[in-house]
């Protein structure tokens, strides 16, 4: 199998299908990708009276990932491809964590802690499991198994200090026990960037950051990949749209590479 990401005429229809938990964004792509992008809002519904939060903490990092959906769209528009993107805060419930996962809905995140979930019971979890994490896994298993033999690339970013520590990384390529899409991008970025780019970096498998990959990507044989861009490098729309253009260009180079033309063929339904 080839993967064709090739640069031409965008046929699909721009779609888009959303609920309260989650909102898939060009529905009608045309290309063998699958974008997905967790941390996308910081929405925290009224019924949680903003988790005991002030504005600056709603509007921090730790409530969702700034700058990665804009990052995602321009993505999907360049690729044809489609994009899934929570619509809630990760503090209200993290769609890349299980629902067994003290991270779920954390009730301390970095240097901040979170009222709202530090005394939340069990029938309260159960109830964001059911109105949140349900639905987005749903949609992002819906729209995988629509799209032929697809790779899955997910988009995150990530802050620059970090409890007061800087990170020297400016891109990281995330992945678990599966490299193959991780390997052909690692082996192909020197050609499309200047950025200080690692592997399982600044996170890895070990903090507990894959699930996704695992539940939709591993546990199918689907080539996969979590990106994660240091935020102050995607702070205005120039720059987010810069990136994007990148990052395609190099995703494009990856995917065609001659290793990953079978890459698929282990693939579950």
């Amino acid at each position: 199998m080839r993967f064709d990401l090739t640069e031409g005429d965008k046929v699909s229809e721009q779609t888009n299908l959303s609920n309260e938990a989650v909102e898939v964004i060009n529905a009608g792509a045309k290309a063998p990708l699958v974008l997905v992008c967790e941390h996308a809002a910081r929405e925290i519904p009224a019924c949680y009276d903003g988790l005991g939060l002030d504005a600056a903490a709603r509007e921090s990092h730790v409530a969702w990932d700034p700058g990665a959906l804009a990052v995602a769209r321009a993505m999907a528009q360049d690729l044809d491809a489609v994009l899934v993107a929570g619509r809630v805060s990760r503090l209200v419930y993290d769609c890349n964590r299980p629902p067994e996962a003290p991270g779920a809905m954390p009730a301390q995140s970095e240097i901040f802690a979170i009222p709202g979930n530090a005394t939340l019971d069990a029938a309260g979890r159960a109830e964001r499991v059911t109105r949140y994490y349900e639905p987005f896994r749903a949609a992002l298993a819906a729209t995988i198994k629509k799209v032929d033999a697809p790779a899955i690339l997910t988009v995150h970013s990530f802050t620059p200090i970090y409890h007061g520590k800087p990170r020297r990384v400016e891109i990281g390529i995330l992945h678990d026990s599966d490299t193959r899409l991780a390997d052909a991008m690692l082996a192909v970025a020197p050609e499309f960037t200047d950025l200080t780019v690692e592997r399982n970096a600044p996170y890895g498998p070990q903090d507990g950051v894959t699930h996704t990959l695992k539940e939709h990507g591993l546990a199918h044989g689907h080539p996969h990949v979590m990106l994660e861009i240091r935020n102050d490098l995607i702070t205005t729309e120039a720059e987010q749209q810069q990136m994007a253009e990148m990052i395609s260009n190099w995703l494009r180079a990856a995917l065609m590479r001659p290793e990953m033309n079978d890459a698929m063929k282990d693939a579950k339904p």
